[in-house]
């Protein structure tokens, strides 16, 4: 079996089959890519697969789930817990503390197990989840402060459990199942995330609404329940796996740990992933806090690539970099995910916005991609299966990609639900193949001994173009928003033409544009709440008119944004008697209710065509991206798949 320093047997570093092999005889470790004489199964029984793949997708569905459960529930939340200012720290928490960890506990999976570091990490993740469920129950702590810094003390603590989850399955099916019959496995894990993408809005609703609950004579709040719901479920993939599943050997040489190198991950990638998040919300992007953040993550990284090259078992090795699989692979990788949250993150937005899909419906926005990626993930897995190629696919899916995402290029303010629908579809059967194939052809191309790390390495590289792409594309519909939309709607009386995401939020959907026609005093949300003041204020200002005040009279006549009908009358009232002013007095507030009508139609109208120009520009951006992804992809290597297990390899070698 290759050691930590010697590339995959049967594959030169650049990632090709080398030309002679001198394998040692009897050693499936050695065997190469394609090999069609498999190693005996030894030890692993057709029983343990089956019971630890199902305990694999149960743990798969527990981290899937709680990246979309969470967000539902964070209102009522807020409500209870307090600390608005702190609402995304909740998810940032999370974020920074599964991200960092992945590559950690890959590297950790390789030297000690992938066994016990799966179950170390389904134990914090259960424990930060009944931790973040009892989040302000007992009111201050000593060093964790009130609920809401509670809350997200312990959702790093899930995180730091939760980055075990991911890497760990997806590394202990390129364990025990080789990779010619991966592929129909892997598409079952996209199955399921697909699944979660919709079950997780639905069952964080129903767990909000649910109120107040009574246990054991104690009264638990609904929300709660949106992390209690963790721990049932982890309970019974915990047992699954400490009961059923075998304790799979090491796959590498376990050296010094290099503890430096976890160190360094961790103060190059926190830095960058909060300047990231912060950057163009809570602080602007040149702002000496972004640049120096930024500035201290190139030195760390720079630390981190010099301490990997010099110690001898490092943290991620830089010899993997070597084999062109990895590296083309990974890149491409990367980039998809920048450009896929720029269509994930912000469909919804333009769904409730535009079209007009209530906020509380928000959960099945992206059914149709998620159906179109679920449907593709599984028969590109059941095509490689047979065929024993993964890069015909990959193109394929990238092409597809493409053409959906060009298509969305071309919504506009008339697109229907259907019309976005089948272009979504098309997009989730693009992205179908690219979520699952990359991790394939990475695993058939490193050697057995790094599968942990190299696996772990795949994910760390995906999450990390996602919050980039997240940052990246917030930035710049946060700068589109703020110049498309003032050129579409009307001069507002007293109320200035900035706006933002946020003022938008009481327009949203059929409830907000309900309450701009129908004049809702009292809106919390930006744009309603000044619409409201200016016609509260226009009121009063008539009011003084009719009553013969001659300063408001002046006011409201020089005042070119209002109709001409106000400021006629304005001009001639201080002529008027008081009986006369009276008379009019109904047919000014007929104009004024006329004018407010049709400025909120005005308003709701350009609002949607200059979000609807500000998404466009989004999905361009999102399309020149997944170009220069997909020209990557032609230079992947499409090695042949191994015929062998890494552990059927790793017995035969014992």
């Amino acid at each position: 079996m290759s050691d930590s320093t010697t590339p995959m047997p049967g594959v030169a570093a650049g990632g090709k089959p080398s030309v002679r092999q001198t394998p040692k005889p009897g050693t499936a470790a050695d065997a190469p890519p394609g090999s069609r004489t498999a190693a005996p199964r030894g030890k692993f029984t057709k029983r343990e697969r089956n019971l630890t793949f199902a305990g694999l997708l149960v743990v798969f569905l527990l981290g899937a789930l709680d990246q979309t459960i969470v967000s539902t529930a964070m209102p009522r939340i807020i409500e209870h817990l307090g600390g608005l200012n702190l609402y995304t720290w909740v998810t940032t928490a999370y974020l920074l503390a599964s991200t960092v960890m992945v590559p950690i506990y890959g590297k950790l999976s390789d030297d000690f197990g992938r066994k016990p570091i799966l179950i170390i990490g389904v134990v914090i993740f259960l424990a930060g989840s009944a931790l973040s469920g009892l989040a302000g129950e007992f009111g201050d702590l000593p060093l964790l402060g009130g609920g809401m810094t509670q809350l997200i003390a312990f959702r790093a603590l899930q995180g730091l459990g939760g980055a075990a989850l991911f890497s760990s399955a997806f590394a202990i099916i390129a364990d025990m199942i080789p990779a010619a019959e991966r592929g129909k496995y892997q598409g079952l894990f996209g199955g399921v995330f697909g699944l979660a993408a919709v079950l997780g809005p639905l069952v964080g609703g129903f767990f909000t609404d649910l109120g107040d609950t009574h246990l054991l004579g104690m009264t638990v709040a609904g929300w709660r329940w949106v992390f209690y719901v963790n721990v049932p479920v982890g309970l019974i993939a915990l047992f699954m796996i400490a009961r059923v599943m075998p304790a799979l050997p090491a796959a590498g040489k376990k050296g010094k740990l290099d503890l430096l190198g976890a160190v360094l991950i961790v103060t190059t990638f926190v830095p960058m992933l909060l300047a990231l998040t912060w950057a163009g919300t809570t602080y602007p992007w040149g702002s000496p806090v972004i640049l120096a953040m930024l500035g201290f993550t190139v030195l760390s990284l720079a630390a981190f690539v010099t301490v990997e090259a010099r110690v001898s078992d490092p943290m991620l090795p830089l010899e993997l970099f070597r084999i062109r699989v990895f590296t083309t692979a990974n890149l491409a990788s990367f980039v998809i995910n920048v450009a896929f949250l720029g269509i994930v993150m912000f469909l919804p937005l333009f769904m409730q916005l535009v079209l007009g899909v209530s906020a509380t419906n928000s959960g099945f926005t992206l059914l149709p991609l998620m159906s179109g990626m679920i449907v593709s993930s599984f028969v590109a897995g059941l095509v490689v299966t047979r065929t024993g190629k993964y890069k015909p696919l990959m193109i394929t899916g990238s092409v597809i990609l493409l053409v959906g995402v060009f298509l969305l290029t071309r919504i506009d303010l008339d697109t229907t639900l259907f019309s976005l629908g089948w272009r979504m579809v098309l997009v989730g059967i693009g992205l179908g193949p690219a979520q699952s194939q990359f991790t394939l052809a990475i695993q058939n191309a490193v050697p057995f001994s790094r599968m942990g790390v190299a696996t772990s390495a795949s994910q760390f590289f995906r999450q990390i173009g996602s919050v980039i792409g997240l940052a990246v594309f917030g930035t710049l519909l946060t700068l589109s928003v703020q110049r498309e939309i003032p050129k579409y709607v009307p001069a507002l009386p007293g109320v200035t033409q900035a706006f933002d995401l946020g003022s938008l939020s009481g327009l949203s959907g059929e409830a907000g544009a309900a309450s701009l026609d129908a004049g809702a005093p009292g809106d919390a949300g930006g744009v309603m709440a000044a619409v409201h003041g200016a016609a509260a204020a226009l009121s009063e200002k008539l009011a003084a008119v009719v009553a013969g005040d001659a300063a408001a009279a002046a006011e409201v006549a020089a005042d070119e944004t209002l109709p001409a009908s106000l400021r006629e009358f304005a001009t001639r009232a201080p002529g008027l008697t008081p009986d006369e002013r009276a008379a009019q007095a109904p047919q000014v507030a007929a104009g004024v209710e006329q004018y407010f009508g049709d400025l909120a139609a005005g308003l709701d109208h350009g609002i949607k065509q200059g979000f609807s120009e500000s998404i466009k520009l989004l999905f361009i951006v999102s399309f020149a991206i997944l170009l220069l992804g997909s020209a990557i992809i032609p230079f992947i290597p499409g090695l042949p798949l191994r015929k062998v297990a890494a552990i059927d390899a790793t017995r035969m070698t014992e």
